[in-house]
């Protein structure tokens, strides 16, 4: 199973240097829905993280395809305060693990 990272060059180039190379960097709107759609499709695919300031600019339908697939496993992450990995978690294991 691959993980993919999808967001800015910035976003994208810390897991670059963790080594990862499943990279994407969509310019535009149209390319994102795009590439995410495909990644959703994608049976390699196991994990995909999104910048969540990218998250936040999508459609509510695509959003909670996102947040309701469970392979891949979506996680969004950025730089404000996020609780979709909070959320991802305790639907997996059924346990809020920040209380």
């Amino acid at each position: 199973m691959e993980i993919a990272v999808v967001g800015s060059p910035a976003f994208t180039l810390g897991f670059q240097l963790a080594g990862l190379s499943d990279l994407y960097n969509p310019e535009g709107e149209e390319e994102l829905h795009s590439t995410l759609r495909n990644l959703l499709n994608n049976k390699s695919v196991g994990i995909m993280v999104v910048d969540s300031a990218m998250m936040a600019t999508l459609p509510e339908r695509l959003r909670d395809q996102l947040s309701a697939s469970v392979s891949p496993t979506v996680l969004g992450i950025g730089t404000e305060e996020d609780t979709t990995l909070r959320e991802t978690i305790r639907k997996a294991i059924g346990v809020d693990l920040w209380k």
